[in-house]
């Protein structure tokens, strides 16, 4: 999406770097593309995070990568979208994502294509043009979106733990919406669906931005399934 706006801390490097850590040898030995979401309610981290994560894999490992931002597939531009939810709440949810089509790109980078044609989001305008994407030379993808979760032509899912009401600040200063009692009401919707995608996770990033493999205990013996 074009006019993002990310505020990358310490916490974000963490994960990223140890997301790198797990995730590097199965990488580089597998031979087709290789693609991971990164999931999580608004705020949560997700673009930040992947940002680090292909700036690590592209400038210190030499593996070239790159973002598809779920934002891109929403069927309505943002602004449009954030009025719609306002005149009916219950257009909250997976009707507002065209995930079959990102599913359907995702699908084609697996064949090898030599690019795909894409949505992009231009936030500042309201508006939604498309992109074709070079994939020549690219090794892996990082697709991040609330309900990345639920694609089907991925390798590795990452889960990042963080609930709406532990982000308020990540999302003021992001600006992207209104922050008002109506927006709490729809992430706290988005919360019930979003929440329920953590046991599908292959990694989860928790509150302090530490990594566990999910089904696998963490150093404090909390098991995450």
């Amino acid at each position: 999406m074009r006019g993002d706006k990310l505020v990358i801390h310490k916490g974000h490097i963490k994960a990223a770097k140890s997301l790198l850590d797990l995730l590097l040898l199965k990488i580089i030995k597998t031979k087709s593309k290789f693609i991971i979401t990164i999931a999580g309610e608004s705020g949560s981290g997700k673009s930040e995070i992947a940002a680090v994560l292909v700036e690590l894999l592209t400038e210190k490992r030499n593996i070239k990568s790159l973002i598809i931002q779920q934002d891109d597939y929403f069927v309505y531009p943002p602004k449009t979208n954030a009025k719609m939810r306002r005149k009916d709440i219950n257009h909250v949810g997976f009707s507002e994502v065209r995930l079959e089509l990102l599913d359907q790109n995702l699908s084609d980078i697996l064949k090898e294509k030599e690019e795909i044609e894409k949505p992009l989001v231009i936030f500042d305008e309201d508006y939604i043009t498309k992109e074709i994407i070079n994939l020549k030379g690219i090794k892996t993808i990082i697709v991040e979106g609330t309900y990345t979760t639920m694609l089907k032509n991925i390798h590795q899912h990452i889960f990042i733990d963080r609930i709406y009401v532990d982000t308020r600040d990540a999302r003021k200063q992001r600006a992207r919406e209104e922050q008002d009692e109506f927006l709490e009401k729809i992430l706290e919707i988005e919360h019930k669906i979003i929440s329920s995608h953590k046991p599908m996770a292959d990694f989860i990033v928790m509150s302090e931005y530490g990594v566990a493999p999910v089904g696998k205990p963490t150093k404090n013996g909390q098991t995450f399934f």
